[in-house]
């Protein structure tokens, strides 16, 4: 069993709104008892990319704060278990959940209710204070979150995709199939969730994504060494190739080999995309 907890990495706690945590604190469990945790950076991702990214790494239960009514039905539909309105120290949480003694509140899924209009109803409350005729302030958030368009919405696309120069990377045409997807659950990079969630069918879009909005920025901490001896085979690996590891949980990672000498391998766990503008033209074709 793996737990997910959303992290204040200062303050060690549980983060307070779901959609914007910048890590989380994931607990592998073996025998009812904590054996490894990490911390795990969401590198930029938020909101409705979370669900699927703690799904990947192997999560079955969500400890959090508040969060929207769209993304609980997202991490309910990703076969996890959630536990929100938790508050205090991320470590005494996922330990009150192994004992059954956590304590959750699910009232705090109304911070993010979803609304099927504008503005909140009269005499309901989702957990927001807003003075009566007031909107919502630019930059402020209170969690509130109504699904716009396709998001949650299963899409199929073709698309291509080529950097700044004209190369082409990749083609759903050249393949002659479909691209399909869940808008918004975390399936896709940022930028193509964002510039799908509000097309039309048969609409074509074209959009250049930043890194931040693509792959990521490049981390140096996903460069690391080895020494040879201690993995069989890497002997024979050469520069430049691709090759899987297996991480602490279980799960194969892509890494390429950076450099090499007579003792120490050098991996870079990067996504051979990061750090890159990426440009996509996008054809929505059908919506399911």
């Amino acid at each position: 069993m793996k737990i997910a907890v959303t992290y204040d990495k200062e303050n060690h706690s549980v983060w307070q709104h779901f959609g914007r945590t910048e890590a989380f604190k994931v607990y592998d469990v073996e025998g009812g008892s904590i054996t490894h945790s990490e911390v795990v950076s969401t590198n930029g991702n938020g909101h409705g990319a979370l669900p699927g990214f703690i799904k990947s790494l192997g999560a079955d239960v969500v400890i959090c704060g508040g969060l929207g009514a769209p993304l609980v039905d997202m991490i309910h539909s990703l076969g996890m278990e959630l536990y929100p309105g938790v508050t205090g120290d991320a470590d005494k949480a996922a330990e009150k959940f192994l004992s059954g003694e956590l304590q959750t509140n699910e009232e705090a899924v109304h911070v993010g209710c979803h609304h099927g209009h504008d503005e909140h109803e009269e005499g309901h409350s989702c957990g927001c204070h807003h003075d009566e005729g007031h909107s919502h302030e630019e930059g402020f958030s209170c969690g509130c979150h109504t699904p716009v368009g396709n998001e949650g919405k299963t899409c199929r696309v073709h698309y291509e995709g080529t950097f700044n120069n004209g190369e082409k990377f990749d083609s759903s045409y050249d393949r002659g199939e479909t691209l399909e997807f869940v808008c918004g659950a975390g399936m896709m990079i940022k930028g193509f969730d964002e510039a799908v969630k509000e097309m039309k069918i048969g609409e074509i879009k074209n959009v250049h994504l930043m890194p931040e909005d693509a792959y990521g920025l490049p981390d140096p901490a996903a460069i690391f060494n080895v020494d040879i001896s201690e993995l069989p085979g890497s002997e024979n690996l050469e520069e430049g190739q691709q090759v899987y590891l297996t991480n602490q949980f279980g799960q194969p990672i892509p890494v390429t080999v950076a450099a090499k000498d007579e003792t120490t391998i050098t991996f870079d766990a990067n996504h051979e995309m990061a750090g890159k503008e990426l440009n996509f033209k996008i054809e929505l074709v059908e919506v399911l």
